[in-house]
């Protein structure tokens, strides 16, 4: 019981206490009106009757409201543990969405990378021939220039537009 139950159980038993002590006068007799009869009947046992009633009363309220509020509290506790049950069930459901989230979406960075790397590798190689292929066009060319230049220096042919190496005016006939 809770303490407030306590200063109504010391009231009573003081009552009680004051009853006995006092009996005597307790038990005199006088005629009582109820409004509607008179009786004979102690007023003081009456009076005494009542206030074990109400204490009773009281005591009863107060034991009914606790059975009330205990079984609110397991109730509450049974719901509160079945929605921690949920809540976990919930949260495990998360996770597990997570888990199915990131390994998609790490497969769907790796299937990116491959692609990209294929993509890369692709270009890489498109590059590469296109270097080898002005490389050998370049080497072709100078090829083709350094032969021409051997005929030229071989038969003394000067190029097309370029000027003669021959002298010019009165030292002609000179050979250096």
């Amino acid at each position: 019981m809770r303490i407030r139950v306590l200063p109504v159980l010391l009231l009573l038993l003081f009552t009680g206490l004051f009853a006995l002590l006092n009996w005597p006068a307790f038990a005199t007799t006088t005629t009582l009106s109820l409004g509607f009869t008179t009786v004979q009947a102690s007023p003081a046992l009456v009076m005494l009757v009542l206030v074990a009633l109400l204490g009773m009363a009281y005591v009863a309220s107060v034991v009914y409201l606790q059975g009330v509020a205990l079984l609110e509290s397991r109730r509450l506790g049974k719901e509160l543990q079945t929605q921690r049950e949920l809540a976990d069930k919930a949260e495990a459901s998360r996770f597990t969405e997570l888990r199915e989230f990131m390994t998609s979406e790490l497969q769907r960075v790796v299937q990116a990378s491959a692609e990209s790397r294929a993509s890369l590798l692709q270009r890489m190689e498109q590059l590469e021939q296109r270097q080898r292929l002005a490389l050998e066009e370049t080497g072709n060319s100078l090829s083709a220039y350094i032969g021409e230049l051997e005929d030229r220096l071989e038969h003394h042919v000067p190029p097309q537009g370029a000027p003669s190496l021959a002298p010019r005016g009165p030292d002609r006939g000179r050979t250096f």
